[in-house]
């Protein structure tokens, strides 16, 4: 229709920087489109665990075959890895998650995950298990509302599904380096390593990058569309001013212009939108 926004084929900005620098054939290839969050959580992954990759921009909605080869489904990302003959792929952006968390361990030597007490793993995937449940589906559900009572309602949970995010990273924070009993500087360190953003001077954690493209989302297009402030005290305005400055999530992100462009057909819920639209719409699991 005439006047409506259109989703975006090109990244901008710094992200647009970065695909610069990445357009050289390597081991692995990311299918990527420029507004997908599931996209940016992996390629925000490939920047800070520092993997050799190439980038390749695709129209999910025109599911070219050379994504289909490596994503039966068309969705983005999807892997192509070309040190096998033929080269084999991957998709599911927590199994490609997955997949460079252990391809850096052999690798780069860079983690998003703690390495020790394995106790400490668990919690921060207790924190990726929320995330993916609660936290992302209630952005969806918040932004395709389109009756005012289905919006407040909207609004109130994702505003719960962020406070129980904050539970867990405190949870964390409170009993692996809270109480840890590390006496000395260098335990410490080795304690917070892996527990992310939410402790000052701390590094990127898997939960950091599970989360944080729908944190950024909030911030421009739920506040566009739904009025929405992401204000959730000043700790987490501290957390999420971290994760926004920081060199790797920072490279992966675009001007505001393509993402209020781009979810535009999210927030006026056009039939079709997406498989994820579909599936909040329908009240199934994401795809």
């Amino acid at each position: 229709m005439p006047g409506q926004k259109n989703y975006h084929l090109e990244c901008t900005g710094p992200a647009l920087e970065t695909v610069k620098q990445h357009l050289v054939g390597q081991d692995i290839t990311l299918f990527g489109s420029c507004f997908c969050p599931f996209v940016q959580r992996v390629w925000v992954a490939l920047e800070f665990l520092q993997i050799p990759y190439k980038y390749y921009e695709v129209d999910p909605y025109k599911k070219p075959a050379d994504l289909l080869e490596v994503s039966p489904k068309g969705l983005v990302p999807g892997l192509k890895l070309h040190k096998y003959t033929p080269p084999r792929g991957l998709n599911e952006s927590t199994v490609i998650l997955e997949y460079f968390e252990d391809l850096a361990a052999q690798t780069t030597r860079r983690s998003l995950l703690p390495v020790d007490p394995c106790y400490a793993r668990a919690l921060v995937r207790l924190q990726c298990d929320h995330i993916g449940r609660a936290l992302v589906p209630a952005f969806y559900r918040f932004l395709q509302a389109q009756e005012e009572d289905k919006q407040v309602e909207g609004a109130k949970d994702f505003r719960a599904a962020l406070d129980g995010l904050v539970a867990l990273f405190e949870r964390a924070e409170r009993e692996i380096v809270q109480g840890g009993g590390a006496a000395g500087a260098g335990e410490q360190r080795a304690l917070r390593a892996g527990l992310g953003l939410w402790l000052e001077g701390g590094d990127l954690s898997m939960s950091d990058v599970m989360v944080g493209p729908w944190i950024f989302r909030a911030t421009n297009v739920l506040k566009h569309y739904r009025g929405f402030d992401l204000a959730a005290g000043e700790k987490f305005t501290a957390w999420s001013a971290r994760l926004f400055a920081h060199p790797a999530f920072k490279a992966t992100c675009s001007t505001e212009e393509l993402y209020l462009d781009s979810y535009e057909r999210y927030a006026e819920n056009r039939p079709n939108t997406s498989q994820v639209a579909n599936a909040i719409n329908s009240g199934k699991p994401l795809p």
